[in-house]
């Protein structure tokens, strides 16, 4: 039987002002996590909640809205988060939650009726939705009752002040391995980013985490998604790859087999130019590419998301979606909150306390603004294998600016 270790809330107080840490049960975690919700390991979407289903019994009470009878993968993650927010309460030591669960349908129409329903039923929070537009409707509705809002969705447009982004945005991935490349003593830095609209967030946030570090951007190529594109991108960038040290590939799983051999046969060398990556290059066909053998991309560490999965596995007969620990995290968070902090338990000095919170996915913090900041592990692909070569900080430091 799997044992868990629930969290203990650890109080500090720094400067006259509360400092809580919170050891929200750990697991550290791996999987592709950047980009859009991952929907690896899926399994077949359960029945739809009723709209009227609640999870626990007590006194605070927090919504949950959830694509739980959204069609295809939607319904499938929703129905993960939740199964993962009931597992979270029932870890909890004596939580003081009541959960109301909320079907959005994956609409933004659903997501503001949703949230509506739970805020005239007491919500004091609410947790969810997943999709970017269900999570900016919810935030209106939520925003108007000043209630605030833990959202899933990795779209950092849809944050906001009171509406938080508990999920994985590419922009942390990125931060972090530029970052550690810089310290490793890389100063220029070629880019070949999928022409999608997550190369575009990448690529901006590629683009603004070199001039940060004082390094220089030697080339940016976009490719498509046919082989013949793939090489001519590659074709163009090889000239500039002599004025490089590094090269930022954030390529997915079914691209990187094409991408790399494009890259082989222009006769990149990657012990010359360290390949760089995101969180989609934790996987173990990517790990496979030769091209790319000894690059470094960020992701949370894999252990803890190992351990919340089994528990999951054992308990719901079935394997969770790579996403599912937010809602544990977002669940264990309120609960936490809820023991703790008395009144001010869902205020936005308690949820954007600098010195964060620690989930299954590692170390966490809300941003005034709305956005959420990860510590990261750097992995590297070694012999077809992913291995750490930096670990993921226990805390963040000092907020950035």
């Amino acid at each position: 039987m799997l044992h868990h270790r629930h969290f203990a809330p650890v109080l500090r107080f720094k400067a006259g002002a509360l400092a809580v840490s919170l050891g929200l049960l750990l697991a550290s975690c791996g999987g592709g996590t950047s980009g859009l919700p991952g929907f690896e390991g899926a399994t077949p979407a359960e029945p739809a909640a009723p709209s009227g289903e609640t999870i626990g019994t007590g006194k605070v009470k927090v919504g949950l809205v959830l694509p739980l009878s959204a069609e295809g993968q939607g319904g499938v993650v929703g129905n993960s988060l939740k199964n993962a927010a009931a597992m979270a309460l029932a870890e909890f030591p004596n939580a003081d939650l009541t959960l109301l669960v909320k079907d959005d349908r994956g609409t933004a129409e659903g997501a503001r009726a949703a949230t509506q329903q739970a805020l005239s039923e007491g919500a004091e929070l609410i947790i969810g939705p997943l999709f970017a537009p269900s999570v900016q409707a919810a935030g209106q509705v939520a925003r108007a009752a000043n209630r605030p809002v833990i959202a899933f969705s990795s779209d950092s447009n849809v944050a906001s002040r009171g509406v938080y982004l508990l999920s994985f945005p590419p922009e942390n991935d990125v931060n972090r391995v530029i970052a550690y490349a810089s310290q490793q003593g890389r100063r220029s830095f070629a880019a070949l980013v999928p022409d999608t609209a997550y190369g575009k967030v990448v690529e901006a946030a590629f683009q603004q985490a070199v001039a940060a570090r004082g390094a220089r951007v030697a080339a940016i190529e976009r490719f498509g998604s046919d082989p013949a594109g793939m090489r001519s991108a590659v074709q163009r960038l090889m000239p500039s790859l002599q004025q490089a040290d590094a090269l930022f590939v954030p390529a997915a799983a079914d691209a990187m087999p094409a991408l790399g051999q494009a890259l082989q046969q222009a006769g990149f060398d990657p012990r010359k130019v360290k390949p760089l990556g995101t969180g989609v290059w934790n996987d173990s066909g990517i790990a496979q590419v030769q091209a790319i053998q000894g690059g470094w991309f960020a992701s949370p560490d894999t252990a803890g998301f190992n351990a919340f999965a089994g528990r999951y596995q054992q308990r719901f007969n079935s394997a969770p979606t790579r996403t599912a620990t937010l809602a544990y995290d977002a669940v264990s968070l309120a609960a936490a909150l809820a023991r703790t902090q008395g009144s001010q338990r869902f205020s936005e000095a308690v949820l954007t306390n600098a010195s964060g919170f620690a989930g299954a996915d590692g170390v966490f913090r809300f941003r005034p603004d709305g956005q959420v900041e990860r510590g990261l592990a750097v992995l590297e692909l070694r012999n077809g294998q992913i291995v750490t070569v930096n670990a993921a900080p226990r805390d963040l430091g000092p907020r950035s600016q």
